[in-house]
């Protein structure tokens, strides 16, 4: 089976996006293992499929694959990609676009600058839904992690992510603390790790461990969820600039129950076809 797919980033972000519209495509957890493999595949952060709607409420169904083959439920940066994708290849023209993923419809938008803005939904702190195991919804949860006691927020902003503070990026222990977060039994479908130095309420410094890939250049959704956590805690204005060490996303979040909003490129990098 050959399959013709498009590499992209989002700030170093990087995904294979694959046309579900005009292909007929069925892909194994094995098989999206092989092509995310850097040294055997054609590699990437996360796999993403552009199909067909399911309903009249959205043009296309997002679905996103992380590199160990495990489908998830949302992912910024891609959703950057894909409205680019599905614009530049004429899947579209439209220049705003409503899309279903597995978390809920999101609206992209493609900006006159080439950047794309996402509508991510209402960030959701309930422990129950990210889901994380907490009696009650707090600012504030203590995470024992590697003999020492975590102080951390909670969000799912489509997918699971918990924030912790730091003071120095460039010296967070996310090699060793990213994965044993990611995989703690306190989150039963495991969580996105983030790692924030606040600047100014205007800057934020963010690295983040991504559920099932690892530390990434870039994340939308942990850029998202690190501003609200810090907005949550009354340290940041509702603009925020999130320096990644892919670049840099702006992220808007007026209050509570309001829209998230990420704006940031998204970038081709080559067209090509691999065989399965």
């Amino acid at each position: 089976m050959k399959i013709s797919f498009t590499k992209m980033h989002g700030l170093g972000n990087d995904f294979v996006v694959i046309d579900a519209i005009n292909q007929d495509i069925q892909l194994t957890t094995e098989q999206i293992r092989s092509i995310s493999d850097r040294n055997r595949g054609i590699g990437c952060d996360q796999l993403l499929l552009v199909e067909p709607p399911l309903d009249s409420s959205v043009q296309f169904t997002y679905r996103i694959f992380n590199a160990d083959g495990q489908e998830v439920e949302q992912c910024g940066n891609g959703a950057r990609c894909f409205a680019r994708f599905v614009h530049d290849r004429n899947l579209t023209q439209d220049t705003t676009i409503a899309v279903a993923t597995h978390s809920g419809n999101i609206i992209l938008t493609l900006e006159q600058d080439n950047q794309v803005t996402v509508n991510m939904g209402i960030p959701d702190f309930n422990p129950e839904h990210i889901p994380f195991q907490a009696d009650s919804i707090a600012d504030h949860y203590s995470l024992a992690v590697n003999d020492q006691q975590l102080d951390i927020g909670v969000v799912s902003m489509g997918n699971p992510h918990a924030v912790t503070q730091v003071d120095n990026i460039d010296h967070a222990p996310v090699a060793l603390l990213g994965p044993l977060i990611e995989s703690h039994k306190a989150f039963p479908n495991r969580v996105n790790a983030g790692f924030m130095q606040i600047i100014d309420q205007n800057m934020i410094k963010l690295r983040v461990y991504e559920r099932g890939v690892g530390e990434t250049q870039a994340c939308g959704t942990g850029a998202c969820a690190a501003m609200v956590i810090g907005r949550h805690w009354n340290l940041l204005d509702e603009n925020v600039q999130v320096l990644l060490t892919g670049g840099t996303l702006n992220i808007r979040w007026k209050a509570e129950g309001e829209p998230v909003f990420m704006t940031g490129p998204a970038q081709t990098v080559y067209e090509g076809s691999i065989e399965l």
